[in-house]
């Protein structure tokens, strides 16, 4: 009887291992099934994408196909061949993911929604005239927000903290204030948000404990409620961004429910990244005193005005601080852009190879391996070097090759083609903005001046800007005199 149910268990392990393993056909790319059935390469995937996906390039190459818990994802990480993916509406959409994305972890649905609806909405609002008013409110929350957190503080006595939770929270709450009607609740807003973020990428592979699916489900509800104003019934009067959108969402169809929720999506969105930037930003230039002092040389040049409405950055060009923060984001930024393939697609190489994409499959771009960290691209990738994008005259460097061509992509930090981040001009402004407030109004320095940055967490990779394990311990206290550097 024994023998009999262990041939029989036996019997159906060959036929799931025969019909979960895929086999490659001609013209694909290189397959790499793994060694567990169905969940495949899953747990590497998730607990270190980039170690994962470096390993899978050296074995095949540029281009490869790998399976992930059922589903079979090729990966492409030559920039030079992008477009393909990038300019493809026809073979390739992004629209379905994007759905399952939103429903796993934002547990939103928006079914009546365009797309391009919603992209013209937001450039309405993150262009012209309406990004210079959301800047000029950002830079007021910020300054704001610095004062008053040192109000209590005399020009000499030091504070402590980590560097990365001085930022985040700054830079959340002013844009937080920015964007969203609440004026009361900003800081409860950001230690609800932390909570959630801080399990994001558990909560997009569905592999939360017990204990963490209670604390997610617990914070999403609590900052639905914290966002969701009184006017989502409709009454006011007034024109914020927050209610632009709300109303935009009742003109879409979209129901009260959803609409609260898809506020949270937008908090995240708008505000994820621009902190942990700063923080990578600020932590370069501490733990490399020759990009502060030359930061520092360039804004001791601005001429700065009386008028405290007058910003000098919007004045003057700042390239060192500019290569600054484009090498900050090419060491940093991780982002995934991913399209799904409803229609079979043969992909042309820069090289002129041709591989057939199935349809149903996932194609994965990785631009953090490809190209910001390319040895071919940047030379000695893993080390910061704040002057990588200027030129010999402290003009922009932006002609970068790979195989003797030159690059269209040799960073990648807000996406490519139609779905490049909206929001990039307010995010960049916001970034230099703060970094400018912090280095003209306070004096900051390591606690101990032999520390190092914290390492990555692996685990936040294909989610944006990447996060530290752990934080780095400064102290700071208000100039004597602002600007005075």
């Amino acid at each position: 009887m024994l023998w009999t149910i262990f041939l029989l268990l036996n019997g159906l392990l060959i036929l799931v291992l025969l019909y979960s393993t895929r086999t490659r056909r001609k013209n694909e790319p290189p397959l790499d099934n793994g060694l567990v059935p169905w969940l495949g390469h899953a747990l590497e995937f998730g607990k270190d994408a980039a170690k994962f996906l470096s390993r899978m390039k050296a074995k095949h190459g540029d281009i490869f196909t790998v399976r992930v818990a059922g589903h079979y994802v090729t990966v492409l990480l030559d920039p030079n061949s992008f477009n393909e993916v990038t300019n493809d509406t026809v073979c390739l959409d992004f629209a379905r993911t994007k759905k399952q994305l939103l429903r796993q972890i934002f547990s939103l649905q928006l079914p009546s929604m365009e797309p391009t609806a919603q992209r013209r909405w937001m450039e309405q609002h993150f262009r012209g005239p309406c990004l210079s008013k959301l800047s000029s409110s950002m830079t007021g929350h910020l300054q704001s927000l610095l004062l008053s957190d040192h109000k209590d503080c005399g020009p000499s006595e030091w504070r402590q903290d980590g560097l990365f939770s001085v930022c985040y929270s700054l830079l959340f709450r002013a844009g937080y204030l920015t964007l969203f009607e609440r004026r009361d609740n900003a800081e409860e807003v950001y230690n609800e948000f932390r909570k959630f973020d801080n399990l994001l990428n558990k909560v997009a592979y569905d592999s939360l404990s017990r204990e963490e699916r209670e604390t997610v489900n617990s914070s999403r509800e609590q900052l639905w409620k914290l966002l969701c104003p009184s006017w989502l019934s409709g009454g006011s009067e007034t024109s914020s961004w927050q209610q632009s959108y709300s109303l935009f969402l009742q003109e879409q169809g979209v129901d009260a429910e959803m609409q609260k929720r898809a506020l949270l999506l937008q908090l995240w969105t708008t505000q994820c990244n621009a902190g942990p930037a700063a923080f990578w930003l600020l932590g370069y230039l501490l733990t490399h005193p020759e990009a502060m002092e030359a930061i520092k040389s360039e804004l001791r040049c601005l001429h700065f005005q009386e008028n405290p409405t007058i910003n000098p950055l919007e004045s003057h060009s700042t390239p060192v601080l500019d290569s600054v923060l484009s090498e900050t984001l090419r060491l940093t930024a991780a982002v995934m852009i991913k399209r799904e393939v409803v229609q079979e697609k043969t992909l042309l190489m820069s090289n002129g190879q041709r591989y057939r994409l199935r349809q149903g499959d996932i194609v994965c771009l990785f631009p953090f391996l490809s190209p910001q960290m390319d040895p071919e691209i940047h030379q000695d990738p893993q080390i910061f070097k704040y002057d990588r994008f200027l030129n010999e005259d402290n003009t922009l460097k932006d002609k970068f090759y790979k195989d003797g061509k030159i690059l269209k992509y040799y960073t990648m930090p807000w996406g490519a083609g139609k779905n490049m981040c909206i929001g990039k001009e307010f995010a960049v402004t916001a970034i230099k903005q703060f970094v400018f407030l912090l280095l003209t109004h306070l004096d900051m320095e390591m606690c101990d001046p032999q520390d190092k940055l914290p390492p990555v967490n692996p685990t936040r990779y294909g989610f944006g800007m990447l996060q530290p394990n752990g934080d780095l311990r400064v102290r700071f206290r208000l100039k004597t005199t602002s600007y005075q550097m």
